[in-house]
């Protein structure tokens, strides 16, 4: 998998190997053990990863009501990566915050998936960089 910039198809493999590997006892990278852990948050794709010939080109559409698993469970990873740096400065305090708030990490990654959501979405809309005090306000207004 590409590091910074992966296709589409790549991240979905990626997911498809995880999920192979973990069910073939085969030993798994640091990073397919962070997505395995996020794959174990979501039984509800399971199905999903366990037919990779019919979900590797499957469209979702949000308009209609669909999650992509794939966005979903990448979202997870970058959050993830985020607080490991504390990046943008504020997000890991947050996140403890919200793990303590809510008693699990599930809902704390989803709070902060949000929050991610809504900063990216603003910074389309007004075709800006994202805006990380906004993104740790939405965070902080969460802990609340």
């Amino acid at each position: 998998m590409a590091l910074f910039n992966p296709t589409r198809d790549q991240v979905r493999q990626f997911f498809f190997d995880t999920w192979a590997k973990f069910n073939a006892n085969q030993t798994l990278t640091d990073l397919e053990a962070i997505a395995l852990q996020i794959i174990h948050m979501h039984p509800e794709y399971h199905g999903v990863l366990d037919a990779p010939e019919r979900y590797i080109e499957q469209a979702y559409f949000p308009e209609m009501g669909e999650t992509n698993p794939f966005l979903h469970m990448s979202l997870h990873i970058s959050v993830l990566e985020q607080v490991a740096i504390n990046q943008p400065i504020g997000i890991a305090p947050a996140y403890q915050a919200l793990k303590l708030k809510h008693g699990n990490e599930s809902d704390a990654q989803h709070d902060l998936m949000d929050c991610l959501a809504e900063t990216i979405w603003q910074a389309q809309r007004d075709s800006a960089p994202p805006n990380s005090e906004a993104y740790v306000a939405c965070l902080q207004a969460k802990v609340s």
